[in-house]
């Protein structure tokens, strides 16, 4: 059986959140670099903190950037309903991240004391990257896509993960620190690169799954026989 998506919704659907991610990411870098001081400093959700002068635009910013990752899913969703839904998870993570932001600084244990909004907000933050780096395996496995998504999704996946592990190790034992700022940066930025580059990789290609198990099935004519190109003899 040959499962084929509608190329025209596949291509409004995945214009949608290619443009919504980068627009969401534009708000976010915008409002980090107009805060003051160095925008390669401190994390980056620091700039929603209530003390930040664009707390709201870059809150928004997430939560636009989320809405993206969700339309994303719901793109690549006829050929892979475990990717829709690893891409669905990050999102509601991700919108999670942008209503529920830290307080100034963006405190974590054990370094220095924290509110249940800083820990629901740092929660959010990784259990919403952990989904999208396992959507990123998802797609580097799944015959349902073609080799170049594929092949961007292996990139995205060998990169997020050692740099993320780092950043996790960063935080654990190091606490807020310029190497935690730099990793946490070249995550999303490659998490965001991945995002877009799929959804224009769905707008330039028709995606098609052949399941081939079901294609070695002989085809049987109306009349319950299998069908042949030779014709029976007279």
């Amino acid at each position: 059986m040959v499962r084929i998506m509608n190329p025209a919704a596949t291509r409004a659907s995945g214009t949608a959140a290619g443009l919504t991610v980068l627009s969401g990411a534009l708000i976010m870098l915008l409002t980090l670099i107009a805060a003051p001081g160095s925008w390669l400093e401190g994390y980056v959700s620091e700039a929603g903190t209530s003390s930040a002068p664009w707390a709201t635009a870059y809150r928004w910013g997430l939560i636009v950037l989320a809405v993206g990752v969700a339309l994303l899913g719901l793109t690549v969703r006829p050929l892979s309903r475990p990717l829709a839904a690893l891409l669905g998870g990050a999102a509601v993570f991700a919108a999670t991240s942008g209503t529920v932001p830290c307080t100034d600084r963006c405190p974590l244990p054990p370094f220095e004391p924290t509110t249940v909004g800083d820990v629901m907000h740092a929660a959010a933050s990784i259990l919403g990257m952990v989904l999208l780096a396992a959507a990123m395996a998802t797609m580097a496995f799944s015959p349902a896509f073609r080799v170049a998504a594929r092949r961007l999704a292996a990139v995205a996946v060998v990169l997020t993960v050692p740099l993320g592990g780092a950043l996790g190790l960063t935080m654990l034992f190091v606490g807020r620190a310029q190497l935690g700022a730099t990793l946490e940066r070249a995550v999303l930025a490659v998490a965001v690169a991945w995002l877009i580059g799929t959804s224009t990789l769905t707008i330039l290609r028709k995606s098609i799954i052949v399941e081939s198990w079901k294609t070695t099935q002989p085809h049987r004519s109306s009349a319950g026989s299998p069908s042949s190109n030779v014709a029976s003899p007279s």
